[in-house]
């Protein structure tokens, strides 16, 4: 079987979102890079894959499907499907409930941080502290309510690992670079979650795809 195709910079936590996700459930892919620069993402060939112009886009064969958490739920639905707990109303729901923290409140608050801190410097722009600090306290908000319910089980949907928790990582690898990559030591169950999360050889590859990026960044 030829391996699926991701469409996409490495340097975008939703193009890596994705590859969390892959490596997980041990899917062959290769990443097909996207030069954002030259408006590649905006081509003809590159809108009949994802009609937003936007990464990543994922090709199986002849079928597509974008945007990232999409993305992720095919993939597992398709070689992982106990990522989900679909077989099980209450869990999956769960995974579905932390999945939706994920992108609306944790990644919502924590992305501009990421931009102002890594990805701003790049084009020769200043970081503005004031979006920082207000998203600094829209994130310990929900760090808050992270430690407490990581206190009550192992990870986010319960005592099993899910694509609830793997969502997280493409994100949190960026934040490692940046001068808050100490935020977690004020929530040791978060700390001991995302350590946990480290260990894992999914989570292994985004990080070391995200350094060539970062690594100066701090």
């Amino acid at each position: 079987m030829a391996p699926v195709k991701l469409y996409g910079m490495t340097l975008s936590w939703n193009v890596t979102r994705c590859v969390a996700a892959l490596e997980e459930a041990g899917v062959e892919y290769e990443i097909v890079p996207i030069d954002f620069a030259a408006g590649e993402h905006k081509s003809p060939d590159h809108l009949a894959r994802n009609p937003f112009g936007q990464m990543p886009a994922l090709q199986d064969g002849d079928f597509y499907v974008w945007e990232s958490r999409a993305i992720c739920k095919y993939v597992c639905r398709k070689n992982k499907p106990e990522l989900l707990k679909e077989d099980n109303l209450k869990e999956s729901t769960m995974v579905d409930v932390w999945l939706e923290a994920e992108a609306n409140q944790y990644t919502a608050a924590l992305e501009p941080i990421i931009l102002e801190y890594l990805i701003r410097p790049m084009f020769g722009r200043a970081t503005d502290q004031k979006i920082v600090e207000d998203n600094l306290v829209k994130l310990k908000k929900v760090l808050e309510v992270y430690e407490v319910r990581l206190s009550k089980c192992k990870y986010l949907a319960g005592d099993f690992f899910s694509l609830a928790d793997l969502t997280h990582v493409s994100a949190t690898a960026c934040l490692a670079a940046t001068p808050q990559a100490s935020l977690f030591d004020a929530y040791p169950h978060v700390k001991a979650w995302w350590s946990g999360l480290m260990t894992r050889p999914s989570v292994q590859k985004v990080a070391a795809l995200k350094k060539p990026y970062f690594q100066s960044s701090a």
